[in-house]
């Protein structure tokens, strides 16, 4: 009879989920066309008849002009399939420099005729501003000087926690150049806002579709405007776009609007807009893929792990101390990313490891809890002489360790307390230790496996799945996407590179040995 186990669910249900995935993201950039052009039903492009247009864009404090408008560029010959950059000084009205919005209106209309005048023209209207905390000085406590490496965490409780009006300095326009035959019965929803149609005769015409491209609109590209400016550079960029981008852009823009609405802050909104505006589409659809299997492995890793010292009822052949530094460091990390709020996709996954982690300490060391009213008492239980064994080979292998590690953690503080703050000496000297040592704590496991000659005793399901992620941080450094820095991929790797490389070795020594890979206890 066939049982239905709980990962066998789990994977049947991820198969599942990306199929829909997949289906979803077809619907979105795939467009039934008209099959007939000359059927009533369909809408043909003004673009077709190849007229001659003019970009003409204003700014104004209101977005429906009212109360004046002023011309700062337009582009009198303007070719749909050109691109082109441009870069305008904007004059900027008094309000807006009182903490006040400017808006950018952009018109794509018939050539030498007025927009204002064109019936024909098509236009949108875009916030060159938007509110901010202001950034916090970067100094150096040692030197009193600006240092842009170090960041006064304690700048975070002072008094400027008021946001104040920021300027855009980039806006990406786009215009959908394929020569599209829409049918009205299947007009899509997502363009249709975007779509103004006229009647020409018997045939029905939809004018210019124009986009602006609000996802480019980085953090980084923030100025802050202050009572003294009084005039800021703007970066006017454009380029075509095909019809099934537009439709994904679209859809990217809504869901960080939204995502904004429900209290994502701007930090988090420019990670998300990262990941599309500076990902090549191909190698993003690839990392979706490479990640949706990435979090079902954590998943399973984090399952086989649990069941795996949920059993364990004798800590022989494991290194108790390696777990112990295990714990700490993933702790250290956690409450690192959560001073730095970090994204909550990378924030959670680090929090629930850490409470995996302590679980584990708890059973390596066969610690019980008895509490006596709100007063904890710790009982530790008894090692046999197997367990003893593996203390003694687990104390020799942190012996040599210690004569490496200590000059190693003395250089590294003694160059934090004086290169880096003073106050961040102690955290950066924890993080550093973390990253850079993390390998290093690993080898008193290694060393047991040699001693007994065995590696029977390693939760192996979720150690395989954890080497998953070696290739998807692989993949992500190659193509340019990733959720993580340097460092935090280096944590991620500490773990699996160091016991895929010495477990390697003593299976190649099991099947020289045996004949073949076997897992036991007993030595070669």
């Amino acid at each position: 009879k066939w049982k239905t186990s709980f990962t066998t669910l789990i994977v049947g249900v991820f198969v599942v989920y990306v199929l829909h995935t997949c289906w979803v993201m077809y619907g979105i950039v795939y467009t039934k066309p008209c099959e007939d052009p000359k059927f009533e039903n369909c809408i043909n492009p003004y673009l077709a008849g190849k007229p001659r247009l003019q970009l003409s864009i204003y700014t104004a404090l209101r977005p429906n002009a009212d109360g004046g408008h002023t011309l700062i560029h337009k582009e009198e010959d303007f070719d749909v399939e050109t691109k082109f950059e441009r870069i305008v000084n904007v004059s900027l009205p008094k309000k807006t420099c009182k903490n006040g919005t400017l808006y950018a209106m952009v018109f794509v209309h018939q050539a030498g005729m007025s927009p204002w005048q064109d019936p024909r023209q098509v236009h949108l209207v875009s916030q060159l501003t938007t509110y901010m905390i202001p950034k916090p000085p970067e100094v150096s406590l040692v030197s009193g000087e600006e240092a842009p490496q170090v960041r006064l965490l304690l700048y975070r409780d002072s008094a400027v926690d008021r946001p104040v009006s920021h300027w855009r300095s980039r806006l990406t326009l786009n215009v959908v150049s394929e020569d599209f035959i829409f049918d009205r019965d299947f007009l899509p929803s997502d363009v249709h806002r975007y779509l103004r149609v006229f009647q020409n005769g018997k045939k029905r015409v939809y004018l210019p579709v124009l986009f602006v491209d609000e996802l480019s609109n980085r953090v980084k590209d923030l100025m802050e405007i202050n009572s003294t400016s009084t005039e800021l550079p703007l970066t006017i960029s454009y380029d075509t776009i095909s019809l099934g981008k537009l439709r994904f852009w679209i859809h990217m823009q809504d869901a960080v609007y939204s995502l904004q609405q429900f209290g994502f802050t701007e930090k988090d909104a420019d990670e998300i807009k990262g990941i599309f505006v500076e990902t090549n589409m191909y190698f993003l659809a690839l990392t979706f893929f490479i990640a949706a299997f990435h979090l079902l492995f954590d998943f399973l890793a984090f399952k086989h792990d649990i069941s795996f010292w949920k059993q364990k009822k004798s800590m022989v052949g494991m290194s108790s101390k390696a777990v112990l530094w295990r714990c700490f460091s993933t702790i250290v990390i956690f409450m690192y990313l959560f001073d730095e709020q970090t994204s909550l996709l990378v924030l959670i996954p680090a929090g629930v490891g850490s409470m995996i982690e302590v679980w584990k300490v708890k059973k390596a060391f066969k610690i019980q809890v008895i509490w006596k009213g709100v007063k904890p008492t710790f009982i530790f239980g008894k090692s046999d002489e197997s367990e003893r064994r593996t203390v003694e080979y687990d104390t020799l292998a942190m012996k040599y360790l210690w004569y490496l590690l200590y000059p190693m953690c003395i250089g590294g503080a003694v160059y934090a307390l004086v290169i880096e703050a003073l106050l961040l000496s102690l955290m950066v000297s924890f993080l550093t230790g973390v990253y850079a040592f993390g390998f290093l704590f690993m080898l008193p496991q290694l060393f047991v496996n040699y001693k007994f000659k065995s590696v029977a005793h390693l939760p192996w399901k979720a150690f395989m799945y954890k080497v998953s992620e070696l290739y998807k941080i692989s993949f992500e450094r190659s193509s340019g996407f990733t959720l993580l820095d340097v460092s935090e991929m280096v944590l991620s790797l500490k773990d699996n590179n160091s016991m895929v490389t010495g477990n390697l070795v003593l299976f190649v020594r099991r099947w020289i040995c045996l004949g073949k890979v076997q897992l036991s206890l007993l030595p070669c």
